[in-house]
């Protein structure tokens, strides 16, 4: 089996403080084109920060793929975008081999998966097959075609959109897939105020897209994730986290809870959160502030609870609650001087 990889790339050592700010940056520009999203936008720049994928599930309209290729644009990424379409084939997503003629061999044409932030665009709308060939590319960072495993660029990272499964066409997500998304984000509507902003922004600019520039590139995104892993977590806080990722299979509403996974999810989002506030550690708001985008979309609720429009979201609000938080601050928090 052979492995072509791509050339390393120089990353800079930044401090979690350091790394912070840039990222600060990078959200300020990235709020100039997607208006009145500032939840949604940090949620996503958390997800990059800590090295995995992400998962927009709402209606169409709200901003979803515009929201993709602004973060590609201001971190200086490759991008690129697959629509998914009930007829798309894995070798749509991967790439194949085909023969050429000149040189009488059979050459590899990568697929569009082979770039830095690609947008999967209504992950949802092609059939499970399809989807499943994004599960090797998010879980190993490679694909296999043909006996060969080719290694993805670095970063790599996926922002997939999905509509609601009530909408015709869909298809369910298998939950091997959701479990692959360190978190999922919803967009939701507009206030007035703020639509009637986006509107005189667009008459003001006369262009369809807001200009944005490109203040980092994939060396300095690596090392930003890099400086995540600076990001101190007290053992107290690593016992609050287990105790979420529990309680969530041991509720009543629940069928299937999160896995070991969605613990790691939650400890790297808190610590991606920390280091956003330009913090060198983790608290128990930063893990109760990610805590419904990592965990929800990995529990399974039983069947009955449709009935009673009770969703995952929901549970876990509940249990984060529910659930006693340390009190105690890291080591490094307590010896910095207020």
């Amino acid at each position: 089996m052979n492995s072509e990889k791509p050339p390393a790339q120089d990353v800079v050592a930044l401090t979690p403080q350091q790394a912070g700010a840039r990222a600060g940056e990078v959200l300020d520009e990235v709020r100039g084109a997607v208006v009145g999203k500032p939840e949604p936008l940090a949620l996503v720049m958390l997800g990059i920060l800590a090295g995995g994928h992400v998962l927009i599930e709402d209606l169409p309209g709200l901003g979803k793929t515009l929201l993709a290729r602004s973060f590609a644009t201001v971190l200086g990424l490759d991008f690129r975008r697959i629509q998914f379409t009930p007829d798309l084939l894995p070798s749509d997503v991967t790439g194949a081999p085909f023969y050429d003629q000149r040189s009488g061999e059979m050459v590899f044409r990568a697929g569009p998966v082979f770039t830095h932030l690609l947008l999967a665009d209504e992950v949802n709308r092609t059939p499970p097959k399809t989807q499943a060939a994004l599960l090797e590319a998010m879980a190993e960072s490679q694909v296999s075609v043909d006996g060969s495993t080719r290694a993805l660029p670095d970063p790599f990272v996926v922002v997939a959109t999905a509509n609601p499964i009530e909408y015709e066409g869909t298809y369910t997500l298998p939950e091997a897939q959701l479990d692959r998304f360190l978190l999922r984000v919803r967009m939701g509507y507009l206030a007035a105020d703020q639509e009637v902003g986006m509107l005189r922004a667009r008459v003001a600019r006369a262009a369809p897209e807001a200009r944005l520039r490109p203040l980092s590139g994939p060396g300095e995104v690596l090392a930003m994730r890099a400086a995540v892993e600076r990001v101190e977590v007290d053992d107290d806080l690593l016992e609050y986290v287990v105790a979420l990722v529990g309680a969530t299979r041991s509720h009543q509403h629940v069928q299937v809870g999160a896995s070991p996974r969605g613990g790691l999810a939650l400890v790297q989002l808190a610590r991606a959160r920390a280091m956003l506030e330009l913090r060198d550690y983790a608290t128990p708001e930063d893990v109760k502030a990610v805590a419904v985008p990592a965990l929800a979309h990995r529990v399974t609720l039983r069947p009955e609870l449709w009935v009673r429009q009770i969703d995952a979201d929901e549970v876990v609000r509940e249990i984060v609650a529910s659930v006693p938080a340390p009190r105690t601050l890291p080591r490094t928090a307590i010896a910095t001087p207020s």
